[in-house]
């Protein structure tokens, strides 16, 4: 009966929203701005023990990159929508600014993680839209990720706490990951930043962002995925989702060897990278149309026109074939704006039809990337 009433309460917590990495964009984020998934903050595995050790709970067939179970999607598995290419380029060792979106009426406290897999042999099965990892291989991935955790003590003057709802005597009485406020004391995960509601989307009650910083490690990879696992306090649930991303080369925050050799030559210093204040964002819009037809991109910013169709930037066929019939357009847009948006279809006659369904949504990244590409169909 005990173990009845767990289940059923588990299932009413998992009413209300959460959190999902926004930036970089995770794969949920992306099916989310396409109109696919209606809940991207709602990607949980649950009922699991997430507090007070945070490594125990098996991720099951939630993986390293959650499955929702709203929409029955699995983001182990690249889909029409995410998963294809990298969202953004890191370069190794370099340290960057991440940010993850709790929902207002979700914020559950607890702690959070960033991890990146060096096994890329193992990454390849999360990267291959014709197969489906097992379970065995989402839990040996899982067992990867935690390996490959990306410290909060890794990023040099960074402050790094411990949970206000967890004691020393605890496994959760640990700094190395992230952790959010107390949630007794009230701050919970929105105290990290202390973001105005809406700084984020979320679908239920909207977001706050919740920013941190990792220091990339000294691996390369031309595709490669960042895991974001947050632990909740309040409630049986962890939440997990992934970003593809990309690292290249030696990181610029990397100082050189130290030299054997005294000189008086100045020496280069560590730097890190310069957070973009615009990013071009690439809309592309796949769409098949008729001759005389154009498609716009009408939205909630003045750069789209602030939904005046007259106003809304058409994008160009350059790329249009029969077989792709892609629409696109690119726009400098201020990093970390958020915004809705249509597509819509304008008439020779001048006469205007929207896609179906509700307002897409877009964060602009905050990063060190100064590109974007979001890629979506008509709907």
């Amino acid at each position: 009966m005990l173990a009845s009433l767990a289940y059923v309460a588990a299932l009413v917590a998992s009413a209300n929203a959460h959190g999902y990495l926004s930036s970089p964009m995770s794969r949920t984020g992306l099916n989310a701005q396409a109109g696919a998934d209606t809940c991207p903050e709602c990607t949980i595995l649950e009922p699991v023990t997430p507090w007070p050790d945070l490594d125990s709970a098996k991720v099951g067939r939630s993986g390293p990159c959650g499955y929702n179970a709203r929409v029955s999607v699995d983001y182990n598995q690249p889909g029409p929508r995410w998963g294809s290419q990298p969202v953004i380029t890191y370069n190794a060792g370099d340290t960057v600014e991440v940010q993850w979106c709790v929902d207002n009426n979700g914020d559950h406290g607890g702690m959070f993680t960033y991890r990146i897999c060096q096994n890329q042999a193992l990454v390849d099965k999360f990267l291959d839209a014709s197969y489906l990892p097992t379970e065995a291989e989402k839990q040996a991935a899982e067992d990867c990720f935690r390996a490959g955790e990306l410290k909060c003590t890794d990023v040099s003057g960074q402050k790094c706490d411990y949970n206000a709802d967890c004691t020393p005597d605890q496994p959760c009485w640990r700094n190395d990951w992230f952790t959010c406020g107390g949630f007794q004391d009230g701050t919970r995960c929105q105290g990290v930043d202390k973001a105005p509601l809406n700084s984020c989307y979320t679908s239920i009650a909207g977001g706050y962002t919740v920013t941190k910083k990792i220091k990339i490690p000294n691996y390369q990879s031309n595709h490669t995925l960042l895991s974001f696992k947050w632990n909740s306090f309040q409630t049986a649930q962890i939440y997990l989702t992934c970003a593809d991303i990309a690292i290249k080369g030696s990181g610029s925050s990397n100082p050189p060897p130290a030299s054997t050799k005294t000189s008086s030559a100045a020496q280069p210093t560590a730097t890190t990278c310069t957070t973009a204040s615009t990013v071009a964002v690439t809309f592309k819009e796949k769409v098949t149309t008729s001759l005389g037809q154009t498609i716009k991109i009408a939205g909630s910013i003045a750069q789209l026109g602030s939904w005046d169709t007259s106003k809304a930037p058409a994008l160009s066929a350059a790329q249009y074939t029969s077989s792709n019939p892609v629409w696109s357009t690119t726009l400098n847009l201020p990093a970390g704006t958020s915004f809705e948006y249509k597509f819509i279809k304008v008439e020779s006659s001048g006469s205007v039809t929207y896609e179906s369904g509700a307002n897409r949504q877009y964060i602009v990244p905050k990063s060190c990337a100064t590109t974007s590409t979001i890629e979506t169909s008509w709907k």
